[in-house]
């Protein structure tokens, strides 16, 4: 069925290259679609208020989308190695990582109390509403939150029971769950070093990187491909090769992200533009930007910027971006996200993939940084 939905989507594509990243995604969605059809039949069999309320709005958040970059980039992670024949392994490792998606985003929402998401309500905040609905007067703060924690561990189920069923039936499924694995620790651990940053105050870049590498460059790219590759049966230096891609590529989309915190538009980024700044957040732009105005005597930026400055206005939040601008953290940013896209260029390009598959990554690459790259004239790709 996958192969067929897979063909079905190639159909629009002038011959004579792999299937692109975008109709493998059209693909993961119609998996996604029958994974979730699936899961809450299940929920209801198991019990109709909890399919109704926790199940069912689960499903619509992970519905609602979002860029399905890790599935693309699995999807890249295949072709790279050479991966051919029944597309169904990657595709389903696809819906896996999107599911396991829907299960961070849910959590960090939590703990970052953060109010919007894929431009609606956080799911805890549906949760509140639910609440408010049922129990007029009463305080849903606690019910929400617990009911968001329990809608995230749901969709880690889903995840993991579609990823096992896969493991069973590759060749490759030992090495399939290690990765795997090793990406959910390593969730964790980024999500928890978050908020260790958070509670010590902590403000250098060395914490600042290990909280982007762990939490977003390896979960976002470096993973995802490396799957795609094991599903492909990839050896150890093309395996390599990719991680390294991956983590460069993955770092940039977290610098990108960064940015978008300080300085993004809520009505694009479908979150608020501001969470990370009243929450002081450790990212590589705060950190960059307290080490800069230390080493230039900008004592308006330092003090703007330092832990415990007050954030609760709209002029606190003005002072720090001015600061962050005035100090070139955001240009340096900004710089950093180029060198670490041309990077996974080179990177990816050392794997010998098709020059299709280089300019697809290429473009995966540009959506997440938010870069100009030009897909006609790869790294490590002849004239």
């Amino acid at each position: 069925m996958l192969g067929l939905r897979l063909a079905v989507a190639e159909q629009a594509r002038p011959p004579g290259g792999p299937p692109t990243a975008r109709e493998a995604v059209r693909a993961v969605e119609a998996e996604l679609a029958d994974v979730l059809d699936d899961a809450l039949a299940r929920a209801r069999d198991t019990d109709p208020v909890y399919a109704r309320d926790v199940a069912d709005r689960l499903a619509a958040f992970v519905r609602r989308g979002g860029r399905r970059m890790r599935a693309a980039f699995a999807w890249c992670g295949w072709q790279a190695a050479g991966g051919t024949g029944d597309p169904a392994p990657v595709l389903r490792t696809g819906a896996a990582l999107e599911l396991l998606q829907a299960c961070a985003l849910v959590h960090d929402d939590v703990m970052d109390g953060s109010a919007l998401r894929r431009g609606a309500p956080a799911l805890h905040v549906e949760f509140a509403e639910l609440h408010r609905a049922t129990t007029p007067g009463g305080d849903g703060t606690a019910f929400a939150l617990s009911a968001a924690v329990l809608a995230g561990d749901l969709a880690l189920t889903w995840a993991d029971d579609l990823m096992a069923d896969t493991a069973l039936d590759s060749p490759h499924g030992r090495r399939l769950l290690r990765e795997w694995r090793a990406m959910r620790g390593e969730m964790v651990a980024g999500q928890y070093r978050d908020l260790h940053a958070q509670a010590t105050g902590a403000s250098g870049m060395d914490e600042a990187m290990t909280v982007a590498t762990l939490k977003s460059a390896l979960y976002t790219v470096e993973r995802p491909l490396a799957l795609g590759a094991t599903l492909a049966g990839a050896g150890a230096d093309a395996t390599e090769a990719l991680r390294r891609a991956g983590r460069s590529a993955g770092l940039a989309f977290q610098l990108r992200d960064d940015l978008l915190g300080a300085f993004g538009d809520p009505a694009l980024t479908g979150k608020p533009a501001d969470d990370d700044l009243r929450t002081r957040k450790l990212t590589c732009l705060l950190a960059a930007g307290v080490r800069l105005a230390e080493a230039t005597g900008d004592t308006e930026a330092a003090a703007a910027l330092a832990v415990g400055a007050p954030t609760g206005t709209e002029q606190d939040l003005r002072r720090m971006r001015a600061a962050l601008t005035r100090t070139g953290a955001r240009k340096a940013v900004e710089s950093r996200i180029g060198e670490l896209a041309e990077d996974a260029l080179r990177h990816f390009g050392s794997t010998g993939a098709h020059p299709a598959v280089r300019r697809e990554f290429a473009a995966l690459v540009e959506r997440a940084a938010g870069v100009a790259l030009d897909h006609g004239d790869v790294p490590g790709e002849e004239a």
